[in-house]
């Protein structure tokens, strides 16, 4: 667990030094919610009635940006060999790498949303909703991400071929996060939408890891 714990901090270490990924995945998220208001009008009402499902579709394209570097700098480092050749097994490698993404990258778009909510005339009530689905379903974007970032890691255009293999997989995350918050805030807040989308991030951080170093072994072999 030692190994793990050293390998989860060096890599937020390295992605809060940089800070390149996250500044580029935070300028995209604010671009895009700020731009959303002026090509759809000055309806507020629509505004707000879309916001959750805008707020969550930004979220997803911005973190998407910063999986194409998740295995690479590794890569050309070398230290990518060392990790698969190491004590700690491929798979606990992936799920630091995946829990580091998403420390990093997911949680603080995450904490952004209810600011940017403001700017989509967000309903007050939404607040807690929104977030409580995507601190449970962002997960899932981390950890399927890692799939794609392995698949895709000596490509040349890995950017796109992560968007293409990946997009399809989120499909279920976004559409059960955007169903939960509609569901909390109706009579009764039924909660069969956050339990869903809570178990596809649990599938997502046990099988996402499996695959991912699979296709890593398939890279480096």
């Amino acid at each position: 667990m030692r190994a793990f714990f050293a390998l989860l901090a060096r890599d937020l270490n390295l992605a809060f030094r940089e800070g390149s990924a996250l500044g580029a995945a935070l300028g995209f998220y604010l671009i895009v919610v700020a731009m959303l208001p002026l090509g759809l009008g000055p309806d507020m009402a629509l505004l707000s009635r879309i916001a959750p499902g805008l707020l969550w579709l930004a979220l997803l394209l911005s973190a998407l940006l910063t999986l194409g570097r998740l295995f690479e700098t590794d890569l050309e480092d070398g230290s990518l060999d060392v990790l698969a050749t190491g004590s700690l097994p491929l798979e606990a490698v992936v799920v630091a790498k995946g829990l580091a993404h998403w420390l990093s990258t997911a949680l603080p778009l995450t904490l952004l949303a209810p600011i940017l909510g403001l700017m989509l005339n967000l309903e007050f009530a939404a607040y807690p909703p929104l977030l409580a689905t995507m601190l449970v379903g962002t997960p899932a974007i981390s950890f399927i991400g890692t799939i794609g970032a392995a698949l895709t890691l000596r490509s040349r255009r890995g950017s796109l071929l992560i968007a293409l293999l990946v997009l399809p997989l989120y499909i279920p995350t976004l559409i059960f996060g955007i169903g939960a918050i509609a569901s909390l805030l109706g009579p009764g807040g039924s909660e069969p939408s956050l339990m869903i989308l809570g178990a596809i991030s649990l599938g997502a951080f046990v099988l996402g890891p499996i695959a991912a170093a699979a296709a890593l072994r398939a890279q480096l072999g």
